[in-house]
């Protein structure tokens, strides 16, 4: 295995800053608030409210490792699949699968260990200077706040091991690649060979279930206390694992159906097939930004119902509630940070593993210019292929994240006095809109450079390509 490159590993190494840096920021954070809280008497007898700030807190660094994990080995997955020709050559040389497979586990380590001690220098300092700027301007109120304690190496070693795992794998395509594969190019598993793995897709369904379960369970529980929210969550890292597992045959129906949009042109139709031909590539590429959107759109449909659940308890008992508008609004500010770290860890993924495909098909990119493609047209089949994943993954997402946001919210505080017990869930339209066009710029941004670049090389060149 080639020694370990930092430029090949920026991206994965970002992934465990953002996770690390989203921890550690979130427990200093989530320290100050409970410091506000405690501090003002009218709040302070809100302990439901200190509860559901400690289960928070918990919830998120309990998501951000998770999210951190999942996208780090879909990262690790598409840098071997661009590598199976070089293991191969090793292989053919007297490599064993098992020592290659090591190494890219050392690399994961090197990876998370970097991240996480990065993540850590960054998250604090954003969160020291954020809370000060807050303290100046009379946002927060000028208290001693602790921002260090024990506690903060949850996040940080939570990162470096989940990123070692991830590594582990991420890295599990090396034990398929024969000594054989260094004399001929590599080919992509097939749907039907991906439907013919048993195992793999009954654990999938299994996880799916239990998961489908324990959410609703969560909401069940969430109706007579906060606890709930912590059932749900494991509900949700099971189902959304078991959607991760199977998205190589949950993503191709979405593909076929998003395809139907795209026109009947010979870029388009080739587009379309491409996405669905082959559903390892497909589902790696896709699953970063189902992931972010997820993420995204859990937090923004959270909050939103958060809100409309904490302004009907108001109503129905505003005695009670006197005085929570600024931890409301502190809150709200929270969340809306997580928005912004779920749209980092979603573009990272997204951008990275887009420009990691359309560079690893320079040999058939370089086929079809040989048959006549011009550089025009292989241009516009990747845009249409990169959108037509790009729909696909927004689809899966919006539809996953509204189902959990209005899950976490419901279990959380469904039990505080006054509740109005189980509500529809909140939309913020002008936040899915966001990630809608945000969604669309990523994918120029990930596909038109790296297309350019795979189509500048002549086609008798790119053939040759190792």
């Amino acid at each position: 295995m080639k020694s370990f490159s930092f430029r090949e590993h920026i991206p994965s190494i970002l992934v465990a800053a953002l996770s690390s840096a989203f921890g550690v920021s979130l427990l200093q954070v989530t320290d100050v608030l409970a410091s506000m809280i405690g501090s003002d008497a009218a709040v302070g007898v809100h302990s439901s409210v200190q509860l559901a700030l400690s289960v928070v807190a918990l919830v998120f660094i309990v998501i951000s490792v998770y999210v951190g994990a999942i996208t780090t080995a879909n990262t690790f997955a598409t840098i071997i699949a661009g590598r199976t020709r070089i293991i191969a050559l090793y292989r053919l040389i007297g490599s064993s699968a098992a020592a290659q497979r090591r190494a890219v586990a050392r690399e994961g380590l090197a990876v998370g260990v970097i991240g996480a001690f990065v993540g850590t220098i960054v998250g604090s300092a954003l969160t020291i200077v954020g809370v000060g700027i807050a303290v100046a301007s009379h946002v927060v109120p000028g208290l001693e706040y602790s921002f260090f304690s024990p506690v903060l190496l949850l996040p940080i070693v939570g990162v470096i091991l989940t990123t070692w795992l991830a590594s582990w794998v991420g890295s599990r395509r090396v034990l398929n690649v024969s000594p054989m594969q260094a004399t001929g190019a590599a080919q992509e598993a097939s749907l039907e060979e991906v439907s013919k793995r048993p195992g793999r897709n009954i654990l999938a369904l299994v996880l799916f279930i239990l998961g489908t379960g324990l959410l609703l369970l969560g909401i069940f529980v969430g109706l007579s206390s906060p606890g709930g929210v912590l059932i749900g969550v494991v509900g949700g890292i099971l189902s959304f694992t078991a959607i991760v597992l199977s998205a190589e045959l949950v993503m191709p129906p979405v593909l076929r159906f998003v395809g139907r949009w795209f026109g009947s042109s010979a870029p388009a139709r080739l587009a379309a097939e491409n996405a669905t031909r082959y559903p390892e590539r497909s589902s790696r590429t896709t699953i970063g930004l189902v992931i972010g959107v997820t993420l995204i759109t859990t937090f923004g449909v959270a909050i939103q119902s958060f809100e409309d659940m904490i302004h009907a308890a108001q109503r129905s008992q505003p005695g009670s509630y006197e005085g929570t508008e600024p931890v409301l609004a502190a809150t709200t500010v929270v969340f809306s940070v997580l928005i912004g770290f779920s749209a980092l860890i979603a573009a990272v993924g997204m951008v990275n593993n887009l420009s990691l495909s359309v560079l690893q098909r320079t040999r058939e990119l370089g086929l079809l210019r040989a048959l006549g493609f011009t550089a025009r047209q292989v241009r516009r089949m990747i845009l249409a292929e990169s959108a037509h994943l790009t729909v696909a993954a927004v689809v899966v997402g919006l539809v996953l994240g509204i189902l959990y946001g209005w899950a976490g919210a419901q279990s959380l505080l469904g039990a505080i006095k006054g509740s109005p017990g189980i509500v529809v869930p909140g939309i913020p339209i002008p936040l899915l809109l966001v990630v809608i066009v945000a969604a669309a710029l990523l994918t120029l941004i990930a596909s038109v450079a790296p297309s350019r670049r795979a189509t500048r090389v002549a086609p008798v060149a790119a053939l040759a390509v190792e």
